[in-house]
């Protein structure tokens, strides 16, 4: 059997689709640079949604890269053999191009003479229909011809795609080898509105995604993605540092598990410029370190050792250029935030222990069962609700009296103790609590902790609710503003100043870049009053598109990547400002009326944050 590693699937993928007249684009930033919807870029389709919505891509419409993502609702889930927070997706994207027998044939051909899976081991998935969307025959009926013979008509829950609760969404076909889900082609035909209607959209689109350790995984027979060799040299350097050996014991093994994703996810997080923190992404930045740092010490490894496993890291993954240039910061990042949480681990691990002792644990049979539920999490908040407003709150899917659940829980005002106390973040006191057969609520412990300070609610799920990326009058203002407050920021404050992140919707900016101290009042009027200045000016907003060396050449501001192969559009507002971006913007500042600063804080050691509005 074909040995296959990381590199060659990756080669072997992008060729194929370039010989099939795809483009080749950019490995993008984990940090989305106009995606509201997202803490971190969590597909592959995310950096390309104006182009889903019609925009015009410089490459053309037929589009491939490989992708790195970050996904943050699973980490709970993280420790067995197939969920990670890091994860690379190979993709292959029609903007407007072909549609379903053309994805279906080139997935189809990718899967049986590329990869060579025998078409006996294929299997595939296609929606069963229902009041919105009729069922897609169209779908099956291409897979029969090419010979599939197992073909499953599954409902929406399975087969249909959408970024939120609305946007540009459509039924999907999952591809299955032995059982295993390897593949996924969507067709994005319809849009869904705010009152729920799905209309026909007039650009229809394909989105495909096929997870790089999964396909490793199946295509050299394993069941387990950490054996693959995206994985597989930071468990043998856990194993050496912790004595222990990968496989042997199931809680060691997912120990290692955790520490490897953790580490591994936290590197590429502190390469796109994040630090440690306790606002949104260095939230969750901090929870991975802390999380993995815990787990080190379940294993017996007594020193600092996140540095030591982030080497087969790079390593593994040499032919990312921002990790080689990055990599001295990111190991002093890992090295301080290590020794940070390791000088007060003890003391808190001693304060949860007094803490859990005096709760009375629930059975463990009873706590068994109801941590089983599908449904467990909805059901906890529930229970919280119901005994706020003082109704009958027992669990009655896992026979838990209203007793036991009093003895047994951990409250929002003493989880939060142990976070404000030794820095032990919602997740960990869940974990710990849970180990105690305890239960231990976050939504409580978000009010408490916002009582505090303004933390994101999307911390720990690193998900907004809102669908795609807006494209309004309003977010297409203030894209603009944004280029203006960026290059006021760096005439006012005469620094290299560099943008570290961007959140823009309908209501407000949010600006974060580089610089080493709280700015002054004086400062914030003049960055303002140059940013309106520019506004009243009227100041024409002009698109070109050049390859990159030519917009670096040309002063444009941006993040050149040596991944860049295709053209960047380049916006100028007269003589003012020029960056790359993909937009949208205004035909003129006079569109923008008046530009208010609403607050500057900082964000993380040497980055702060402006919120702005227009009025």
């Amino acid at each position: 059997m074909e040995k296959w590693n990381r590199k060659k699937l990756i080669k072997e993928y992008i060729e194929f689709f370039k010989s099939k007249k795809h483009k080749e684009i950019a490995n993008f930033s984990l940090v989305p640079e106009h995606d509201s919807t997202v803490l971190f870029t969590t597909a592959g389709m995310h950096p390309l949604v104006p182009f889903l919505l019609g925009q015009r891509h410089t490459a053309g419409k037929r589009l491939v890269n490989v992708q790195k993502c970050i996904r943050t609702g699973d980490i709970d889930e993280v420790g067995d053999a197939v969920h990670h927070t890091f994860f690379e997706m190979l993709g292959n994207w029609s903007l407007g191009d072909y549609f379903k027998k053309e994805a279906i044939d080139m997935s189809y051909e990718f899967l049986t003479r590329i990869l060579k899976i025998p078409i006996k081991n294929l299997s595939v998935s296609c929606f069963a229909g229902d009041k919105d969307a009729p069922k897609d025959e169209e779908s099956a009926k291409i897979w029969k011809n090419l010979g599939i013979k197992k073909i499953k008509f599954l409902p929406k829950s399975d087969n249909w795609w959408i970024a939120g609760e609305t946007g540009p969404c459509g039924p999907d076909t999952e591809m299955f080898v032995n059982g295993v889900e390897i593949w996924n082609d969507v067709f994005m035909q319809y849009n869904k509105t705010k009152e729920g209607r799905y209309e026909i959209l007039k650009q229809k689109n394909v989105d495909t995604g096929m997870g790089v350790e999964r396909t490793l995984a199946i295509l050299n027979n394993l069941d387990d993605n950490y054996l693959t060799d995206s994985f597989l040299p930071i468990i043998k350097e856990i194993e050496k540092l912790s004595g222990k050996k990968y496989g042997k014991d199931e809680g060691e093994t997912r120990a290692m598990r955790i520490i490897a994703d953790h580490i591994k996810a936290s590197v590429f997080i502190i390469a796109d410029g994040i630090l440690p923190g306790n606002v949104e992404r260095g939230y969750v930045l901090r929870r991975l370190i802390r999380r993995a740092v815990r787990y080190g010490k379940e294993l017996g490894i007594k020193d600092n050792f996140t540095c030591k496993v982030a080497i087969p890291v790079f390593q593994i993954y040499d032919d990312y250029e921002i990790l080689r240039k990055n990599k001295t910061k990111i190991t002093e990042e890992l090295e301080k935030e290590e020794e940070k949480f390791r000088k007060t681990i003890e003391e808190g691990l001693k304060a949860a222990e007094k803490l859990f002792s005096g709760k009375i644990p629930i059975e463990r049979k009873k706590f068994i069962k109801l941590m089983q539920l599908p449904n467990h999490q909805e059901i906890l908040k529930e229970l919280w609700n119901k005994k706020r407003e003082g109704k009958d709150y027992s669990i009655k899917e896992a026979n838990i009296s209203e007793k036991e659940i009093d003895n047994a829980t951990i409250t929002g005002k003493e989880g939060f103790l142990l976070y404000q106390s030794f820095g032990f973040p919602a997740e960990m006191i869940l974990e710990l609590s849970r180990e105690k057969n305890l239960l231990f609520y976050r939504g409580e412990f978000r009010i408490e902790l916002e009582k505090h300070q303004e933390l994101s609610r999307t911390s720990s799920s690193g998900v907004f609710k809102s669908g795609l990326a807006d494209s309004s009058e309003e977010t297409t203002k203030l894209h603009t503003a944004t280029h203006l407050l960026n290059q006021a920021l760096r005439e006012i404050l005469k620094e290299d100043i560099h943008q570290k992140g961007s959140n823009i919707t309908a209501e407000r900016l949010r600006f974060d870049f580089n610089f080493p101290r709280k700015l002054t009042a004086d400062e914030l009027e003049k960055v303002e009053n140059l940013v309106n200045k520019k506004i009243k000016e009227k100041l024409d907003v002009k698109c070109e598109e050049m390859k990159p060396e030519e917009a670096k050449k040309s002063g444009a501001q941006g993040v050149f990547d040596s991944k860049y192969r295709e053209k960047v559009k380049v916006y100028s507002i007269a003589n003012f400002s020029k960056e790359i971006c993909a937009g949208p913007h205004v035909k003129n500042t006079g569109e923008l009326e008046k530009f208010k600063i609403i607050k500057e804080e900082a964000v993380a050691a040497g980055v702060r944050r402006i919120k702005a509005i227009l009025e």
